[in-house]
């Protein structure tokens, strides 16, 4: 297995091409330590970095270089009711080692798009199968940064919406998924939007149940409009 640079990683050359075009100059980056994906592509680096900003400042140096992910939230409705039902992932994450929920997400590794990547993490994590046109882009201006002090991290976010019968609904809760050379245990959660709103602790997922929410209501004002 070869293992991929840092320094000719996508994800490296991305946040160095987005630093240098908002003007900052460059001095030097080191490499203190890397985490590598089963193929050995970079998926983790903290980096320290020699920069100046074009007011003359020192910009703070550390990086943690994590790249573009996408987030998907798939809203179940049931074509005889109405009610709405969020499919969400849950597994243990390193924040507290709980069980998290969270919308299906994944990292974009630069051989495809976000987009791309959207369709394939959300068959991998829920066993759903959408189309590139069954998702609606809630980051169409570019990506939301969720930690802009200490990493590059930029996410797209997605949404799609689904009509289909409660029964088919209910199939889609508490399967196993996730990939076994990423290491993934994955439980799926199908649970109507209000709880599942409650269930998320990851900001990222409250606030792109808000943009989700905003954007329908948007729709239906223009419908009324129409």
């Amino acid at each position: 297995m070869t293992e991929e640079k840092v320094f000719e990683a996508h994800k490296f050359k991305n946040w160095i091409k987005n630093i240098e075009s908002n003007g900052l100059k460059v001095n030097g980056v080191d490499e203190k330590f890397t985490r590598r994906r089963y193929n050995g592509e970079v998926l983790f680096s903290l980096l320290m970095l020699d920069a100046e900003t074009p007011e003359g400042d020192k910009i703070p140096p550390v990086c943690f270089l994590k790249g573009e992910v996408v987030s998907v939230l798939v809203c179940l409705i049931d074509e005889e009711t109405d009610d709405k039902y969020l499919l969400l992932v849950k597994q243990r994450r390193i924040c507290n080692g709980a069980m998290i929920y969270e919308h299906p997400a994944g990292i974009v590794d630069g051989t495809k798009t976000p987009l791309e990547i959207a369709v394939q993490e959300v068959k991998e994590e829920t066993g759903l199968e959408v189309s590139e046109n069954q998702l609606v882009s809630l980051t169409e201006d570019g990506p939301f940064f969720p930690s802009t002090g200490t990493s590059d991290e930029a996410m797209y976010m997605f949404f799609c919406e689904l009509r289909i019968s409660k029964n088919e609904i209910d199939a889609f809760n508490e399967k196993n998924m996730g990939t076994d050379y990423e290491f993934e245990r994955i439980i799926t959660q199908v649970v109507p939007f209000t709880i599942g709103h409650r269930l998320i602790k990851n900001s990222n997922g409250v606030l792109q149940n808000f943009m989700y929410l905003t954007k329908v209501q948007d729709w239906e004002m223009l419908k009324k409009l129409a």
